[in-house]
């Protein structure tokens, strides 16, 4: 016996009933729904829940969540670290330079390329951030952010709400 051969037992199976076909057998007339009412009729829409405020115009319009303990950094690439002038890389530097604005937090990615020793400092470096400058014979400094260790402070409508 193949897959192909296999057969459900005779008279196991049987033809779905096809109700609402006129009064002769059974499913006539009123087709198995009774006698008028909601459930009689096809009106009920999809999500109702019997005049109780449906669960989709109860929960909020706007999904998702933002978290207002985020640090955001601005990145800077190790190749545009080549425009600074010096063997000093600080925040004045890349201020001055026109690489980030005054009071962002700095973080260095390693994108591009490094072909001088520099002694960088920032508050945050990518490990390839990191090889790349080590490797061409520089020193990386990690500032301290400004709101030490712990988590920053929140931001965003959720404090103004108190």
């Amino acid at each position: 016996m193949k897959v192909h051969e296999l057969r459900p037992p005779a008279g196991s199976t049987r033809p779905r009933r096809r109700v609402g076909r006129g009064i002769g057998g059974k499913g006539g007339k009123t087709a198995g729904r009774g006698t008028k009412g909601q459930g009689a009729r096809g009106t009920i829409p999809m999500g109702f829940e019997g005049g109780q405020l449906p669960l989709m115009q109860r929960i909020p319009k706007l999904r998702g969540f933002k978290n207002p303990f985020r640090i955001d950094y601005t990145p800077v690439n190790v190749g545009a670290l080549e425009v600074i002038e010096g063997d000093t890389v600080d925040l004045a530097a890349l201020i001055a330079g026109g690489l980030v604005r005054k009071g962002a937090l700095v973080k260095i990615l390693g994108g591009g390329e490094l072909n001088r020793a520099l002694r960088v400092e920032a508050h945050a470096f990518s490990k390839t951030a990191e090889a790349a400058i080590t490797a061409s014979g520089g020193s990386i400094t990690v500032i301290p952010l400004p709101f030490g260790h712990g988590r920053p402070p929140a931001q965003g409508n959720a404090l103004m709400n108190r």
